[in-house]
Formats: C-alpha cells, sequence, structure tokens
C-alpha cells in the first residue's frame, strides 16, 4: 500500500459496503452496478468496498461466478473518474486458507489497495490458526481486520487473539463490527496495547454508528496517555442514502478534530440512524433480510431493478417493508431521494 493511500485510510473515510446489482433472472446487471458506483463516487465517498457480506457472499460460488468479474468491473469503474481513481480500493476475502489466498491474489492483480478478511468460514479453528491464516494473506495483501457480529456468522474473538493480529506488520487497519461494546473495546485496547500509531480504525457496527464516530477512549488516567478513537466507517448502512451518510462523517470527523462540544442534536439523529438501520437489515427476524433491505431503499430509489440477491430464498422479511415505510416516513432528513432523482438518468447512461 502506498503512503498515500495510507494516509487516506488513517485520515478516516466514509466507505459504503457495495451491493450486488441483479436482474429479474438472477443474473447480473452490469450496467446497474455500473450505476451504484456512479452513486457512490458522486456522493463524495473515500473508497469503496466490494466483495463483501453486502455483496453476497455467494458470489464465489461457481454457479455464479462472479468474484473476480466483479472486482474487475468495480476497478475499471472507479478508474474512469478522477474521483474514482482517488478512492481506497477495498475487497473482500474470505473462505479456508487456499480460497483467501486465491482471492487476495486476484484482488492484487485487480489493482485493489486492501483485503478486508473474514474470518467466519474458520468457525472450528483455534484463535492460532486464525492468526497463521491472517499472516500468510498479510503476505500477498495489505490486512484490513473484521470484526463481523456473530448474527450473520461471525466468531467471538478475544482480545489476546487481536493483540496478537495487530503484530502481522501488514494489518492497516480494523473494521469494528461485533454490534457489541464489549468486544469493540477489546479491539480498540489492543491497538492501545500494542503501541501502533499506523492502524486506522473504522466502525462496523451499523447499530451504533454516530457513538462510535465520536467516541474517544483512554485506557489510562495518567495525563499524557494517549487518545484513540474510530476516524470512519466501512458499513452496510451507507451502501443507501448514502449522500447524508458522508456528510454525517464529515460532521463528525470536524468536531472530532477541532475538540468541539457534542451537540445533543446529533445524538438524537444517531438514535434515528439506529432505528432506522434497524428496519434496513431486519433485526426483528435475526438479520435475515438484511441484504434485502438495503436492495429494497435502492430499487425503490431506481438504482437496481428489483430486490433480487443469488439465494431466492433471501428475501424480505414479513413486516420488514412496513418498516421500512415507518423509518423512511418518519426520518425524511436522512435520506437523498431528490439527489438520486435529479442524477439517476447520468449514472444509468
Amino acid at each position: 500500500m502506498s503512503p498515500a493511500i495510507r494516509d487516506k485510510l488513517k485520515s478516516g473515510l466514509a466507505i459504503p459496503a457495495c451491493p450486488l446489482a441483479l436482474d429479474s433472472k438472477r443474473q447480473f446487471d452490469e450496467r446497474r452496478q455500473r450505476a451504484l458506483i456512479r452513486y457512490y463516487l458522486s456522493c463524495g465517498v473515500g473508497g469503496l468496498a466490494v466483495a463483501v457480506h453486502t455483496t453476497q457472499f455467494a458470489i464465489r460460488e461457481p454457479k455464479h461466478g462472479l468474484y473476480e468479474p466483479l472486482l474487475q468491473l468495480t476497478a475499471e469503474e472507479l478508474g474512469r473518474s478522477e474521483a474514482g481513481a482517488g478512492a481506497v480500493r477495498i475487497a473482500g476475502v474470505c473462505g479456508h486458507t487456499s480460497q483467501a489466498l486465491r482471492e487476495a491474489e486476484q484482488s492484487a492483480s485487480a489493482g485493489y489497495h486492501a483485503v478486508l478478511l473474514s474470518l467466519a468460514a474458520l468457525g472450528s479453528a483455534t484463535e492460532s490458526m486464525l492468526l497463521d491464516h491472517s499472516r500468510r494473506v498479510s503476505a500477498i495483501m495489505p490486512l484490513i481486520g473484521f470484526y463481523l457480529q456473530s448474527g450473520v456468522g461471525g466468531r467471538v474473538l478475544s482480545h489476546a487473539f487481536w493483540r496478537e493480529f495487530l503484530e502481522i506488520e501488514n494489518v492497516v487497519a480494523i473494521k469494528i463490527a461485533p454490534f457489541n461494546r464489549y468486544r469493540t473495546l477489546d479491539v480498540i485496547r489492543a491497538v492501545a496495547e500494542s503501541r501502533r500509531t499506523d492502524i486506522a480504525l473504522y466502525t462496523g457496527n451499523d447499530d451504533n454508528i454516530v457513538g462510535d464516530l465520536l467516541a474517544q477512549y483512554r485506557f489510562s488516567s495518567a495525563a499524557d496517555s494517549p487518545r484513540f478513537r474510530m476516524v470512519g466507517g466501512l458499513l452496510g448502512h451507507w451502501a443507501v442514502w448514502t449522500r447524508p451518510a458522508v456528510m454525517l462523517h464529515a460532521q463528525c470527523q470536524k468536531l472530532m478534530n477541532t475538540d468541539s462540544p457534542i451537540p445533543r442534536a446529533l445524538l438524537e439523529l444517531g438514535q434515528q440512524i439506529t432505528d432506522a438501520n434497524a428496519a434496513f437489515f431486519d433485526v426483528e427476524h435475526g438479520f435475515a433480510g438484511c441484504i434485502a433491505g438495503l436492495h429494497e431503499i435502492l430499487h425503490r430509489q431506481g438504482l437496481l431493478a428489483g430486490t433480487w440477491c443469488l439465494d431466492p430464498l433471501e428475501t424480505l422479511s414479513p413486516g420488514q417493508r412496513g418498516e421500512i415505510d415507518r423509518v423512511q416516513h418518519a426520518y425524511p432528513h436522512l435520506n437523498d431521494d431528490e439527489f438520486v432523482a435529479a442524477h439517476l438518468d447520468e449514472w444509468l447512461r
């Protein structure tokens, strides 16, 4: 990773996790996939994560074979504009070691800057085995660690795991997404104990986005003890209503960089975002409709042709559409419907 890209990542970016565009036959819709990327760039994102959970892990299945084509299309589209050329490119890597190494090599060949390493497929592995797996992938690509919540296939990882993970030289960032305050603290305390100052911390806690972006951490009462914080977000939630999300991130960054007082209205906004996230991610049904829920928003805006997922059984849950209606009506200031309507034809060209 070049020093310039690493500095960007460390400074703090708004990075959406990109969904997958499909047509009514559940075939890859290249035109709308490109439109999604143009939408995100027009919103001012600092990077894009693709082939991650929001993109659907099933893209890797031989019957779909979309992993490498999707990486290549995304890289090509990003390279078409100045904003895209400067964006941080992150590719999801998962599976057992042989698969993860292959995907890391494909990501490197496609010009990505780092890989977001999911350990979900290694459910029976010891933490020592997970660390060895991570070291082998890091020999190919810079690593972004990923603490995935157990509700969508993640596993509990100890503070000791994260402490040793940070001994891997090619780790550049960690996406903290356990949806759990105690486990979030485990990661940040490990960073503090590692004494590394080059690690970028990103929230993936879609249930506490504003709280994470405004929180500051110290693990000693000594006056000279360092402070730590999450500088940005790498979020599935930011795949929708992205323009206000980018503006929110900028507002939080400004407050934290100037040590300004935090307005109560911003904390109130954070709770509204969490409420919206509960509808999008289908918390009521254990996140069963989390990807379809994001597709529903993008479909309403015209960016996607429908809510289809690769798995025909992966759909909106009963009552989820009504919950999305509720939060859309309750919090119109959170959406970017007018912005999308004004530019949709341009992105779909």
